[in-house]
């Protein structure tokens, strides 16, 4: 059940992109732009890095649910789907964190 909330919070949203901005929060914020967006996504990471200092278990997953939340619909504002990370975290599995990050860098950089 829980594995699919994903996709299916991601089809909502993207349903709810065209909707009335008076009445729906994801047609606001995406009626308002991409910067409201990330300052809000910014927000909401901040409000999961203090919730998880703190002992309070429950808080920290409001607040990740949150975050997770704003993710999705900045997601959508590209043109992205939560499946398309979930395959960059599969390619990603099995690998050292530290050679995946090295394998980034260097593909980055420019030979010659």
């Amino acid at each position: 059940m829980n594995r699919d909330i994903l996709r299916e919070l991601a089809e909502v949203i993207d349903a709810r992109r065209s909707a009335d901005p008076e009445t729906s929060y994801v047609a606001s914020l995406h009626h308002r732009g991409l910067d409201v967006m990330l300052k809000k996504l910014g927000e909401e990471a901040t409000e999961t890095v203090i919730a998880a200092k703190n002992p309070d278990d429950q808080a920290l997953v409001s607040e990740m649910a949150d975050l997770w939340f704003h993710a999705v619909v900045v997601l959508s504002a590209r043109g992205l789907q939560p499946d398309d990370v979930l395959e960059e975290l599969g390619r990603r599995f099995g690998l050292s964190g530290i050679a995946e990050k090295a394998s980034r860098t260097n593909a980055g950089k420019h030979s010659g």
